[in-house]
């Protein structure tokens, strides 16, 4: 017999593609797909469930689908995704602690995969040129999907340790890039003029789409487990990505392009935590020696042809001239708002 594998997330398209590759994997007999909502498109041989995982109910699905491998999806990166931060944090962490609890009491579970992301290690000027699995993030993260991924990843240890008949895999990727994604990064690198944080060039690596799409579903299928990262080879510099898309940039200070991040998810164009913003000044590296040498994954993509795969799908300089008029009012309001709360600081001195 084979694999009786749940899947959650399943609305969105990460979880949907997954679940209808994984689905056809002659080593998987069953995909059960689970999420809040419908999927948007048709999800194959794949059975949804439709279940919130913040709900004990996830525990009598687990058990009446008689489940041994369980693959984790649901950790969402944008607010807008979830209905807004709180509904995000909720979703992120209440749910996982959610599921792991359903797992826990999951008497026939053999493995749980999980995908985190390397947003774990956070972005500071004291980071080593590449983290390795063992390695601690110089500065916590403190706000959005990154510390909500942290706090996923201690319980994902928690799970391990009670559990440790179970396989665990935890995969931290590398931001995903390719013609198919949208995300806060992939939304950035779209806009027509890209705001830069003056005097820095974040060092990025990228992991193509189906890359993702494979390794997870290498690791759902091999049964290798621990805590892996995973990425494409090689690093580009932001300033080299911009060039590539024939995109202008505006050199501004930090506190500006915070300012401008805020006005940018306001007016839905993209959206940036603080920590997207030390991202963009810092960039972060991360080593792959331990994806290859014992998870048995190589990327069919490196950072950079992961990155021109990407490019393909957004022609330079073709972009809508009310496009241009909201990211100019954007940048634009955003200035004068940083400028007027510097003005009242300095009357109120």
């Amino acid at each position: 017999m084979g694999r009786v594998v749940l899947v959650t997330g399943v609305s969105q398209d990460l979880g949907a593609r997954f679940a209808r590759l994984v689905a056809a994997d002659p080593a998987v007999e069953k995909v059960v797909g689970v999420d809040m909502g419908p999927p948007r498109g048709d999800l194959g041989g794949v059975s949804f469930i439709r279940a919130d995982i913040r709900n004990p109910v996830i525990t009598k699905v687990i058990a009446k689908e008689d489940v041994d491998t369980v693959v984790h999806l649901s950790v969402v990166a944008t607010p807008g995704t979830a209905g807004g931060r709180t509904s995000m944090k909720e979703l992120n962490v209440i749910g996982t602690m959610q599921l792991l609890a359903a797992c826990q009491k999951a008497a026939g579970l053999q493995h749980l995969v999980v995908k985190s992301s390397t947003d774990v290690y956070g972005s500071s000027s004291r980071d080593p040129a590449m983290f390795t699995e063992a390695m601690a993030p110089k500065r916590l993260p403190k706000s959005g999907y990154a510390k909500d991924a942290v706090e996923v990843e201690g319980y994902v240890r928690g799970f391990a340790r009670r559990r440790a008949d179970v396989a665990v895999t935890m995969l931290r990727a590398a931001n995903a890039i390719g013609p198919l994604v949208s995300s806060p990064m992939t939304q950035y690198l779209r806009l027509p003029v890209v705001p830069t944080i003056l005097g820095f060039d974040a060092r990025l690596q990228f992991l193509h789409e189906s890359d993702l799409l494979e390794v997870l579903r290498h690791a759902t299928t091999a049964g290798a487990h621990g805590t892996f990262n995973v990425a494409g080879d090689g690093v580009l510099m932001l300033s080299q990505a911009v060039r590539r898309l024939g995109r202008p940039t505006l050199p501004m200070p930090a506190m500006a392009v915070s300012q401008v991040g805020a006005a940018f998810r306001r007016a839905r164009l993209a959206g940036f935590s603080s920590e997207q913003v030390a991202f963009l000044a810092y960039g972060r590296g991360v080593d792959t020696t331990q994806m290859r040498e014992v998870l048995g994954f190589a990327p069919a993509y490196d950072t950079e042809a992961a990155f021109e795969d990407f490019a393909r799908s957004v022609p330079p300089g073709h972009v809508s001239s009310d496009r241009v008029a909201s990211v100019e009012a954007a940048l634009v309001g955003a200035l004068n708002g940083s400028r007027n709360a510097r003005g009242s600081g300095d009357r109120r001195g």
